[in-house]
């Protein structure tokens, strides 16, 4: 009598960092909305209270941004990188440890096929299957929580650091516009555009590292 069992391997995957800051900051923007329409209007009244006034191109101070270097270069976001990675390390040393007890218990389950009762070998391949399962959950819901707790702190350091860093500069440097260095095409006689490098200068002076929360299961 042979009994098919499922292997438990499930190699981990480790979750690429998914975070991009796009800075776009209008001097003096602001946005306030006074009331919400019932039903659909036309364009026309939906723009009936938009005015034609405009920058004009001479009047615009602009400076670029790149958030890639900012990733690379600033000593919280490298700090926070780290902290990532040696989470991803433990649990992936956890993990490794969890399947070789599991693939050892499929091992004895296979060598007491001809001894146990076909009750009691059940029950075993019903508590295996269970465990099995629960290493999957385990490691899916574990990298979930490394990527929600790296997120988080990613958008704490922006919201309480680098947004006000950037702010401050806007208004030292009486710039109208800030852009993301990636998404903007130069000219090489443009001087003094990107301002990357105050921005890191400053960020470092501000924060050097940001605690994650320890993700769950860890």
């Amino acid at each position: 009598m042979t009994k098919q069992i499922n292997s438990p391997v499930k190699n981990y995957t480790k979750m690429g960092i998914i975070a991009t800051a796009v800075v776009v900051v209008a001097l003096l923007g602001g946005l306030a909305i006074s009331h919400m329409a019932k039903a659909p209007v036309s364009v026309d009244e939906a723009t009936a209270s938009v005015t034609t006034d405009a920058a004009k191109a001479s009047d615009l101070r602009i400076a670029i941004v790149s958030m890639d270097k900012i990733q690379t270069d600033a000593k919280v976001l490298e700090d926070l990188h780290k902290q990532r990675a040696d989470y991803e390390k433990a649990l992936k040393a956890k993990l490794e440890k969890e399947q070789k007890a599991i693939e050892k218990e499929k091992a004895d389950i296979e060598k007491s096929q001809d001894i146990l009762s076909q009750e009691a070998l059940q029950r075993r391949v019903v508590d295996y299957q269970r465990r099995v399962n629960d290493f999957q959950r385990h490691i899916s819901e574990s990298a979930q929580s490394i990527e929600v707790s790296y997120q988080s702190a990613l958008n704490k350091i922006q919201k309480e650091h680098l947004d006000p860093v950037i702010q401050k500069i806007i208004a030292k440097k009486n710039l109208s516009l800030v852009i993301d260095g990636r998404m903007a095409r130069t000219g090489e006689n443009v001087k003094n555009l990107d301002i990357t490098d105050e921005v890191v200068s400053s960020l470092n002076k501000k924060v050097s590292s940001v605690k994650m929360e320890k993700p769950k299961g860890l």
